[in-house]
């Protein structure tokens, strides 16, 4: 992007790859090699496309599937001396300020006190504030690919399993909503993530080459309908639903139980959906951080 203070984090190109690292934690929560094979190739990929696009600074930021495997740091050298690049690993809490930063920034002060919920792969995040800086900012090991990978055994996911994980991200969850709301209840609730805009997508919401700025959002009412059809359909069936990716697909379902979930105790009614996440609440802060004059 080319950026400024002042400026919106739009991306003057963009590329992207699903590497899905929580699916290559293997049963020592160890990021496998193929795992580590496929992050060392973007991050080469990603050098390679910046040097191209003649990139003057360049940020590298790991989150919850490499903060969390038992050997992310020995991975995390390895790539440093082989591309001689430095990953900055988020901590949980950090993703969390972040991405409501950046949601803060989309939906502005006439929002009142939000709270923003971001399902990733590895981990769901929680924050809640009036400010730009949230009360509360709380993450937990509940993305849709580690539940994916830890709970379900078959495509689709048997029943007994859906009950088990339903119950298992409901106590999770539950154990939270305390801790938030006693800030206040929230003027705006607003749900990022792929997971959610997919949600949102085949619930009926605008699709993504409609732009930026199509309102779009997701209801209580549709979640829980959709949480319910989700279960039982195979990923290939899944994929052919509309916003979906093949990529994503698979964990899907799993992602749906978490949001409903959500939805359901925080007594959520309906989500807007932001489009910018994460990835600009890091560039927000960073330019914050920039000296000198603006432009």
């Amino acid at each position: 992007m080319d950026a400024h203070r002042g400026a919106r984090p739009i991306p003057a190109f963009s590329h992207k790859e699903e590497l899905r690292l929580s699916e290559h934690l293997d049963a020592g929560n160890r990021l496998s090699a193929r795992g580590i094979a496929r992050l060392g190739e973007f991050v080469t990929e990603a050098l390679q496309i910046a040097e191209d696009k003649g990139v003057e600074e360049f940020m590298a930021f790991a989150t919850s599937a490499v903060r969390e495997a038992a050997n992310g740091e020995q991975v995390l050298a390895e790539i440093n001396a082989r591309c001689g690049v430095d990953i900055q690993v988020l901590s949980g809490r950090d993703e969390a300020r972040l991405t409501f930063l950046a949601a803060r920034r989309w939906f502005g002060w006439s929002s009142g006190r939000l709270l923003t919920l971001d399902i990733g792969g590895g981990s769901l995040e929680i924050a809640a504030g009036m400010d730009e800086e949230p009360d509360v900012a709380i993450s937990l090991p509940l993305g849709a690919g580690r539940l994916t990978r830890d709970w379900f055994t078959a495509d689709p996911p048997p029943a007994d399993e859906v009950r088990k994980l339903r119950k298992h991200v409901r106590a999770e969850i539950a154990r939270t909503v305390g801790g938030v709301v006693r800030y206040g209840g929230p003027h705006c609730a607003v749900a990022t993530s792929k997971t959610f805009k997919q949600l949102a997508r085949i619930a009926g919401a605008r699709p993504s080459n409609d732009g930026l700025y199509v309102s779009r959002s997701l209801t209580r009412a549709d979640l829980a309908e959709w949480a319910v059809k989700l279960t039982r359909m195979s990923t290939g069936e899944r994929a052919a639903l509309p916003g979906v990716s093949e990529g994503r697909a698979a964990q899907l379902a799993a992602g749906a139980i978490v949001a409903d979930a959500i939805m359901d105790l925080f007594e959520i009614g309906e989500l807007d959906v932001c489009p910018w996440a994460l990835r600009e609440g890091v560039i927000l802060r960073r330019l914050d951080l920039m000296t000198g004059p603006q432009g």
